[in-house]
């Protein structure tokens, strides 16, 4: 046992400021789904596409543990009301933890900042706007002054940021062009997107609300949340057949395959804060599943 982890040990819920699950990897999903996308549906039209994909994977990956590493960072301030049997020790490793994770998450920044320049050398300003975005969305989800996480925004706007302008601009820096149909084609992963930062505001719902971090489900209360989840997680699945519809994509019952993975995250909705620890990973496999299903239907068409 490290020394961290021996002075912290009697302290229920310190271990999620570890790099590693600070880092949260089951999230990944997003970034890497949204940005295969947008690569596969641009793939014929580019000229260098192995190229452009493995960069613009390895952007997106870093954006999310970005994301992620900063995400504790407004904690600080905090850390006595959330863990008020810790001394004075106690608290300033967690405090250390917090700060080392925001440093990784800044260099992860910086290193997707220096593939952004690259593409944006490549393509020039149009894709400017979008990295600009993108990452000022990425860094002031919990960062103020505007920190849209405790605003309540958190789920809307992942919807844009982490959803239809990554696959936007995974398929215009394989192609060069926007096309008319990418807002349908990124409804149904976008969707599922805000359906994983919702399940985490379920998940930590009691806490927020000791903590007062007004979450969009800290506003509108657990019911009300629960029927979102539910109605998001139904959108998705409608969306597909709509792409289906209007001829956009083949074989949309294959999404249908990821059906059982959603029977755990749906149980869990129903059970007390201490038994719902695992429902945002669970709803990260649901998210996997359905995207890869998606994709798949994408490559057989």
């Amino acid at each position: 046992m490290s020394e961290t982890a021996t002075l912290l040990q009697n302290l229920d819920g310190w271990q999620k400021y570890q790099r590693v699950r600070a880092a949260r990897p089951f999230s990944l999903v997003v970034a890497v789904a949204a940005c295969l996308q947008g690569i596969i549906l641009g793939w014929s039209a580019s000229d260098q596409p192995f190229l452009l994909s493995l960069l613009l994977l390895a952007g997106g990956i870093l954006l999310q543990f970005g994301v992620n590493l900063i995400n504790d960072y407004s904690d600080l301030n905090e850390l006595s009301l959330r863990f008020p049997q810790a001394d004075a020790k106690q608290l300033y490793r967690l405090s250390v933890l917090i700060k080392q994770n925001f440093r990784y998450g800044l260099g992860c920044f910086a290193l997707a900042l220096v593939i952004g320049l690259y593409l944006i050398y490549l393509y020039g300003l149009p894709l400017l706007g979008l990295f600009v975005l993108g990452l000022a969305g990425a860094y002031f989800y919990t960062q103020e002054p505007i920190c849209y996480k405790k605003r309540g925004l958190g789920v809307p706007l992942v919807f844009w940021l982490m959803g239809v302008l990554m696959i936007v601009g995974s398929y215009y820096v394989m192609t060069g062009h926007y096309d008319r149909d990418l807002l349908w084609h990124a409804l149904p992963l976008s969707l599922l997107t805000s359906l994983l930062l919702l399940s985490n505001e379920l998940r930590d719902y009691e806490s927020d609300q000791r903590n007062s971090q007004h979450t969009l489900t800290v506003r509108i209360g657990y019911g009300l949340s629960v029927q979102l989840y539910l109605l998001l997680t139904l959108a998705a699945f409608v969306s597909v057949f709509y792409l289906w519809q209007l001829e956009l994509l083949a074989y949309p019952w294959l999404v249908l395959l990821a059906l059982p993975t959603l029977k755990q995250p749906l149980l869990l909705l129903l059970r007390p804060e201490e038994e719902r620890r695992l429902l945002t990973p669970l709803t990260g496999r649901f998210h996997g599943f359905f995207a890869l299903l998606l994709l798949i239907s994408y490559l057989l068409a």
